[in-house]
């Protein structure tokens, strides 16, 4: 808990002496670390998703078709959510 306070601390004390050209270059590898960050959090979510839904099939194979429509729905949100954070992370970046 300690180091954590000491790291915000610093990166407080980084940020408060920003210039401006330092702070649109500081803008752009916040963009890519989002980028980064929005992938992998896509790749666990969708992850997770089949494995719950091949798991509910195993179990109830009867149910297949039910599963299977509600896999395909909140894939789709998840894949939403991220390709909107890719486009707030690209915008962050280009302008």
């Amino acid at each position: 808990m300690r180091n954590l306070f000491l790291f915000l601390v610093a990166v407080v004390v980084v940020l408060a002496g920003v210039s401006p050209a330092s702070a649109a270059e500081g803008a752009g590898h916040a963009a890519a670390v989002g980028m980064g960050l929005s992938v992998v959090g896509i790749g666990i979510g969708l992850g997770l998703i089949g494995y719950a839904a091949l798991s509910g099939i195993a179990r109830q194979p009867e149910q297949a078709g039910a599963i299977q429509g509600v896999m395909f729905i909140i894939a789709g949100l998840v894949e939403g959510a991220g390709i909107i954070s890719l486009v707030l992370c690209l915008v962050t970046l280009f302008i």
